[in-house]
């Protein structure tokens, strides 16, 4: 099988994995959102940044370095015909790194645990988050090992395992968190966060475990060939290199964006907001609106991230050609497709709101986010090409100026206007972010770029193929109150979408057939 081949396929199986994963997820919220309420949402949420913050500083950036190290040891031994786990190299890093993420996520977990109480009393504010975040810290060591593991399958190309495990992992953390819910009181904020925790955390202990033994079946056909130590420690300086900065960077810019999410409800209250009033509106943009705008990211982001693999095994090589032809795809691809996404929320904003989350001002923010799309699905596709190209440190420096902007922003905007002075603060960090990127990575590619193509034709098939769709529904005086009928008229938009990509010339049919080599 070709690399090319390879890289689709793989790309096609975590697409559908992510799909599905992501449905089940949204779905899941839906029922957690009527279940709990959107106050327990909002809680959960500002939980979930501190914790966010301790996965941070366990990983370390061990996740990426993996994935790096792995992969260009690959590259380097292609001729030889190994397989990667007949690769001495190989093992060595997996193990190296084994020991890296072992140190910090024990230390990240004990710091969480004890400090626990300080964190909910003096920082959120709230002595509901205490519990739930001491319970989190028992993942921290699960989670660490886990983005190693997922980085050596990534690099060896072995995503189904991946995929396995993420599977597993979301199934049992739905059936544990409807479990536990049951057990406890869903009228208690606390007891709702509590079991949403439990469920959470155990689907990491065991996904780690499953990890693991697919791992120890995979390792137990390498050979016992040892390499010197001199390699082992120039394997250690590369994990440093290549992690440490990753880390540090990922320190400041996981510590700002906590700041800025532990600011947003306070900036809501400044409003005049009451404390449940603020949790309950960023719980609803943070736990229902952000997920469901970012569903169809699932796709980009598949292939996002086997895209750091395939740059670092071209750049190992020397292949620059080849790395500006990937390039030239990719945004063409992201960028037809995100449009297109934005355009269908843009479009249907009323009914995905009214139908998926009832009962909240939803629609509203849908329809205020969507045409953000195509900025951060982009980023997203720019960074790990970036991150391919060992750019990894220029990048946490951009997160970091983006995450900076956001809480002076937040600081300001929210007490001012509410939780629109929060989708402002979105809007301008996003842009800045995803400029300073795509700049970087062109002026180091020197690849041209085709606006006509990859901008301008597809907003107009996009506007063309939903004004159509509008113009039915309301010459047929048809209404969409029904999740079949919202789902018949996003794919007939699709496929006008599609017809009018054609028509424009943005796709050709033999291009779509074409391989990157």
């Amino acid at each position: 099988m070709t690399k090319f081949k390879q890289f689709m396929w793989n790309g096609i199986l975590i697409t559908l994995v992510s799909l599905l994963i992501r449905s089940v997820a949204v779905s899941f919220n839906v029922y957690l959102s009527n279940r709990i309420g959107a106050v327990t949402m909002g809680l959960f949420t500002l939980i979930s940044t501190v914790y966010g913050f301790a996965i941070t500083v366990a990983t370390s950036g061990i996740g990426l370095a993996t994935t790096r190290l792995v992969a260009e040891a690959a590259g380097m031994n292609a001729e030889s015909a190994r397989a990667p786990q007949d690769n001495p190299r190989v093992i060595c890093t997996v193990r190296k790194c084994t020991v890296y993420a072992l140190c910090f996520s024990f230390g990240s977990a004990a710091v969480l645990f004890l400090f626990a109480p300080l964190i909910g009393e003096r920082l959120l504010h709230d002595s509901r988050t205490i519990l739930p975040l001491q319970i989190l810290a028992f993942t921290l060591p699960p989670i660490a090992f886990s983005s190693v593991l997922s980085g050596y399958f990534t690099a060896v190309r072995r995503v189904y395992k991946n995929a396995v495990v993420q599977v597993v992992g979301q199934v049992i953390r739905i059936y544990a968190c409807i479990l536990f819910v049951g057990l406890f009181t869903a009228k208690d904020v606390e007891g709702a966060c509590v079991a949403v925790v439990l469920g959470g955390a155990l689907s990491e202990v065991l996904s780690f475990l499953l990890q693991w033994i697919l791992y120890r079946l995979e390792k137990k056909k390498h050979s016992d060939e040892k390499i010197g130590s001199g390699e082992k420690k120039k394997i250690e300086r590369k994990i440093f290199q290549t992690a440490l900065p990753v880390a540090f960077s990922a320190y400041v810019r996981s510590g700002l964006v906590t700041i800025e999410h532990m600011l947003i409800p306070w900036g809501l209250e400044r409003s005049g907001n009451s404390r449940d009033q603020s949790l309950a509106s960023y719980g609803v943009v943070h736990s229902m609106v952000f997920p469901l705008v970012l569903f169809p990211s699932a796709l980009s982001g598949s292939f996002a991230g086997l895209l750091v693999p395939e740059i670092a095994e071209s750049v190992a090589v020397g292949d620059r050609a080849r790395v500006g032809r990937i390039i030239q795809r990719v945004f063409h691809a992201v960028l037809v497709f995100a449009i297109g996404c934005a355009g269908i929320m843009m479009c249907f904003s009323y009914e995905l709101g009214s139908l998926i989350y009832p009962n909240t001002n939803a629609s509203k923010y849908i329809l205020m986010v969507a045409p953000l799309i195509p900025v951060m699905y982009l980023d997203t596709s720019t960074d790990s090409i970036l991150k391919g190209m060992g750019e990894q440190v220029y990048c946490m420096g951009v997160n970091i100026v983006d995450s900076f902007l956001s809480v002076i922003l937040v600081w300001i905007l929210l007490p001012q206007c509410g939780i629109n002075g929060y989708i402002i603060t979105v809007y301008f960090t996003e842009i800045v972010n995803a400029t300073l990127s795509i700049y970087r990575l062109f002026s180091v590619t020197k690849v041209k770029t085709h606006l006509m193509n990859w901008v301008i034709k597809p907003m107009l098939s996009i506007v063309v193929a939903t004004w159509i769709i509008r113009w039915l529904l309301r010459y047929f005086h048809a209404c969409v109150d029904s999740p079949w009928q919202l789902t018949a008229h996003i794919i007939l938009t699709v496929l006008l979408y599609f017809v009018f990509l054609i028509l424009t010339g943005s796709v050709k049919i033999k291009e779509l057939l074409s391989r990157v080599e």
